[in-house]
C-alpha cells in the first residue's frame, strides 16, 4: 500500500522549471531515496510536500486520499515531518524550546516543561539522539542541531520523515549509527524519504530509489537490483568516474599561519578550545579531523575574526591578527569557506552578482571614486558563473533560489578569486553531489600546488586523507596530535585520536 503519491508535480521559478511533471510513490514502512545532482529538483519537490512551496500543477495523495498542503502545519497534522539541510531552528532558543515550539499540549498555555522534557529525553535515549536540551541552538554543533531537528519531527508523531542530506554533517562512524536509527524507525512503522548524493550510502540504507535529473523523474528502482554504475548513469546521464586526487610531494616553504597557545572560554566557563598550537606552511593542505562539535568551528571563527580568543595569539605571514577585523584579515591574505553557507556565507535575498562581490565591491575595478562599476561587476559575475559551473538562470537571480550545491560553488568562486595566501575551508563539500565535490577538491589542490596554504576542516575522513599533507586531530577542544599523511597512516590511528587518545598514547 502506498502511503504517499505525488502525481504530475510542476514547480516553476522565474526563468526556471525546477520540477517538471514528477511522479513519486512512497510505501508504508520503506526507506525511499531521492537521488540527483545539485539542482535536480529534489529539495524543491520535498518543499512542496511539506507545504513550503505550492505546485503549479499536479496532485498529492496521502493514504489514498487527495490532500492540499498549503503550509507546514498542515503537513505536520497529516504526519509529515521534514529535517532540512539548512536547519529551521531558532538559534537563540534552547534545544527543548525548539522541539516543543508551537505545540498546543495539555494545559496550554501553562506548559508543563518538566514533563515535556522527560518525554523528549525518553525519545532521545530510545533512538540514541543525545543532545543537551538546555543548551541554546547557537551553542550546539551542526551534528547536534540535526539531532534536535529529528527529535522535533519525532516528537510531533511524524509518520513520514523527510531527511534532506542528513549524513552530510556526520562522520563515517556516526553515519552507521544513524542508519541503525533509520532502520529502527522503519521497522516501527515509519516511512522515510532520504534526499542524498552518496551512491554507496543509498545502496546500503534504502529500499527503493527515485532518480531526478534536470527537474524530471528519470526512474524508480528497487535498490537491491541496481548498483553504483547504473545509478550514476541515470543521475548524470553518463557513468560517473570518481576523481583520483594525485597529490605531489608537499613543497612546504615559509610559515604562513601560526597559532600560538590559543584558548577560548565559553559563556558557561567551559573551555571550548584549550592551548591550541598549530603551524601551516606555504604549499600544503593541513587537514583538521575530528567528530563534529569538538572545537573545529570555534577555531575557524577565531581565525577569521568572528570570535575573539580568550588567550594566545595568531599570526598570518608574520602579522598579528588578534585585534584585526574580518575585512582586514581578508585584505592581508585570508579567505574563508564557512561551514554554514546560509548563515555565514551568503546574503540569501541578494542576487548572485552581489554575493560574488561581497569581498571586493569597494575595490578596483568594481569601484571608482566610490562609484560602483555595474558593467564590470556583471561581467565578473558571468565569468565566475561560467568558470565554476554555477547553474543559475542569470546572475540577477536571488541566491536563495539556487540549489545548495550551486550556492556552495558561488562561495568557492568568490573566495578563490582572491590572491590570498591562506584559505580556511570548513566542511567545503558538505551537501554537494559527487561531481561537485570532486570539482571543489580539485580546486583546493590546485591552490595548494600554486604555493598557497589551505586549512581544511572536515568531518569526512575520506576527504581529509585524500587532500591533506599533514593531519591534526581535534577532540574536546584540544589538538591530540599532528601526523604526516603517509601511506602507512591508518584510519584506526585517526579514529583513536578522534576518540580522545593523544598521538603518544596511540603510539604506545
Amino acid at each position: 500500500m502506498s502511503l504517499l503519491e505525488m502525481r504530475g508535480i510542476v514547480k516553476e521559478f522565474p526563468g526556471l522549471r525546477a520540477v517538471d511533471q514528477v511522479d513519486l510513490s512512497v510505501k508504508e514502512k520503506e526507506i525511499h531515496a531521492l537521488l540527483g545532482e545539485n539542482g535536480a529538483g529534489k529539495t524543491t519537490l520535498m518543499n512542496i510536500l511539506y507545504g513550503l512551496y505550492q505546485q503549479e500543477e499536479g496532485e498529492i495523495f496521502w493514504q489514498d486520499a487527495p490532500v492540499q498542503i498549503a503550509e507546514p502545519s498542515e503537513a505536520i497534522a497529516l504526519g509529515i515531518g521534514m529535517v532540512h539541510q539548512h536547519f529551521m531552528l531558532v538559534r537563540k532558543m534552547t534545544a527543548l524550546e525548539n522541539i516543543i515550539l508551537g505545540l498546543r499540549t495539555e494545559g496550554f498555555p501553562m506548559i508543563r516543561r518538566e514533563a515535556l522534557a522527560a518525554k523528549v529525553e525518553a525519545l532521545s535515549r530510545k533512538y540514541g539522539l543525545s543532545v543537551d536540551l538546555n543548551r541554546r541552538i547557537d551553542r550546539l554543533s551542526v551534528g547536534e542541531q540535526q539531532r534536535v531537528e529529528i527529535l522535533k519531527a519525532l516528537f510531533r508523531n511524524a509518520h513520514l520523515l523527510i531527511l534532506d542530506e542528513p549524513t552530510s554533517v556526520l562522520t563515517p562512524q556516526e553515519i552507521q549509527e544513524f542508519f541503525r536509527i533509520l532502520r529502527m524507525l522503519r521497522d516501527e512503522g515509519h516511512s522515510i524519504i532520504l534526499i542524498a548524493h552518496n551512491l554507496s550510502e543509498i545502496l546500503e540504507i534504502s529500499d527503493r530509489v527515485t532518480v531526478l535529473r534536470d527537474g524530471k523523474r528519470v526512474c524508480t528502482l528497487e535498490t537491491a537490483g541496481t548498483n553504483e554504475r547504473e545509478l550514476s548513469q541515470y543521475m548524470i546521464g553518463r557513468e560517473l568516474v570518481k576523481g583520483v586526487h594525485v597529490r605531489k610531494p608537499a613543497d612546504m616553504g615559509r610559515t604562513v599561519l601560526e597559532i600560538r597557545d590559543v584558548s577560548l572560554w565559553g559563556p558557561d566557563r567551559i573551555a571550548q578550545l584549550s592551548h591550541i598550537d598549530l603551524t601551516v606552511y606555504s604549499g600544503e593542505i593541513l587537514g583538521i579531523a575530528g567528530v563534529d562539535g569538538n572545537g573545529q568551528l570555534e577555531l575557524a571563527e577565531i581565525l577569521v575574526g568572528l570570535r575573539t580568543q580568550s588567550g594566545g595569539s595568531i599570526l598570518l605571514n608574520g602579522t598579528v591578527l588578534d585585534h584585526l577585523s574580518s575585512r582586514k584579515r581578508w585584505e592581508i591574505g585570508l579567505t574563508y569557506i564557512p561551514a554554514d553557507r546560509h548563515q555565514d556565507g551568503l546574503i540569501m535575498d541578494a542576487d548572485v552578482c552581489s554575493n560574488y562581490l561581497l569581498r571586493r565591491y569597494y575595490c578596483a575595478p568594481f569601484a571608482k571614486a566610490h562609484i560602483l562599476q555595474f558593467a564590470r561587476m556583471r561581467g565578473n559575475a558571468e565569468a565566475l558563473t561560467r568558470d565554476y559551473q554555477v547553474k543559475t538562470p542569470s546572475v540577477a537571480t536571488q541566491a536563495r533560489l539556487l540549489s545548495g550545491g550551486n550556492q556552495q560553488k558561488m562561495i568557492l568562486a568568490r573566495e578563490l578569486q582572491s590572491e590570498g595566501s591562506l584559505t580556511i575551508a570548513c566542511q567545503p563539500t558538505r551537501g554537494l553531489d559527487i561531481g561537485a565535490a570532486e570539482y571543489l577538491r580539485q580546486r583546493l589542490l590546485e591552490r595548494r600546488d600554486c604555493g598557497k596554504s589551505v586549512l581544511l576542516i572536515s568531518t569526512d575522513l575520506e576527504e581529509i586523507l585524500a587532500l591533506s599533507d599533514r593531519i591534526a586531530v581535534m577532540q574536546g577542544g584540544k589538538i591530540m596530535g599532528v601526523v604526516e599523511n603517509a601511506p602507512s597512516l591508518s584510519v584506526e590511528t585517526l579514529g583513536l585520536m578522534m576518540g580522545g587518545m593523544t598521538l603518544e598514547e596511540v603510539g604506545a
